[in-house]
């Protein structure tokens, strides 16, 4: 299918917002899972959070993309994609990028393309999964706080962002819109063959173009034990500057070194036990 058919995501975003990587995702993620060959000059790789993130220093934006089809030029580019999602908007924001990419666009599903990953790759004119891969989608995830209209306003405001999505999947696939929408609402993940056969995927990737086969790695693991601790930190209400602060005690083995009378007990605990898992590997 032709990415020309597919609808422009138009969208704003709030500051007093953050998207949020799904636990499950996050999990099943394998940073370590990447193309065999990934050397030509006009490949992509997407096999990080997207968006951003200002402790790791990793993440994709849509900048990033872009500076890289600049480089590319106007010839056919290919997309390696292993992401547990991340930023929502930022996801949107590369979905629109890819789309208007004036060359076709081949999007390669390596391990796990879910959530703002899974609208990433619907920006491709050909979408070619693992047959061990599984695109995730659902509704948008975010950080919010305040009272019940605050909390009201927030849940009203993210609707029309759960419709794009809805838009999206239903073009690209050819499904009725309210099956989606059901698909979105109760988290749906969706393997190699199922995406084949409902339209999510064209075909499947030849078994030699990915490696898998590498085990689980210490520096894979220290990456998502990192993004957990932070997404952990986040939802206790932790401020940026002290989550900065807090894990680079962690890291420095002092565990109470950064830790306020603010902060949760229990949630610090999780972190440090997360921390021990971590140097465990």
């Amino acid at each position: 299918m032709s990415k020309r058919k597919l609808p422009k995501a138009s969208f704003n975003v709030r500051a007093d917002l953050q998207s949020v990587i799904a636990p499950k995702a996050l999990d099943r993620w394998r940073p370590e899972v990447r193309a065999k060959d990934d050397s030509a000059d006009n490949i992509i790789s997407v096999l990080d959070v997207i968006g951003r993130n200002p402790f790791t220093g990793g993440g994709i934006t849509a900048k990033t993309i872009q500076d890289q089809l600049k480089n590319i030029g106007n010839r056919d580019v290919v997309v390696n994609i292993n992401s547990p999602g991340g930023d929502y908007f930022e996801g949107l924001a590369i979905y629109n990028v890819l789309r208007d990419h004036s060359a076709k666009v081949t999007v390669q599903v390596l391990g796990v393309a879910a959530s703002a990953a899974s609208v990433v790759a619907m920006a491709g004119d050909e979408i070619r999964m693992a047959r061990a891969s599984f695109l995730m989608i659902h509704n948008t995830w975010v950080f919010a706080m305040g009272d019940r209209n605050a909390l009201r306003e927030i849940a009203d405001w993210l609707e029309p962002f759960d419709q794009v999505s809805v838009d999206i999947y239903a073009s690209r696939t050819g499904l009725d819109g309210k099956e989606v929408a059901k698909m979105l609402d109760r988290e749906t993940w969706i393997g190699g063959a199922e995406a084949v056969e409902k339209g999510f995927a064209d075909d499947f990737l030849p078994a030699d173009a990915v490696d898998d086969k590498a085990k689980q790695s210490a520096a894979g693991a220290a990456v998502k034990a990192e993004y957990r601790i932070h997404d952990i930190l986040a939802r206790a209400g932790v401020p940026r500057s002290e989550r900065r602060s807090l894990v680079a005690a962690l890291k420095g083995g002092k565990p109470g070194a950064a830790v306020t009378d603010t902060q949760d007990a229990v949630v610090v605990r999780e972190v440090e036990q997360l921390l021990e898992r971590m140097k465990a590997i």
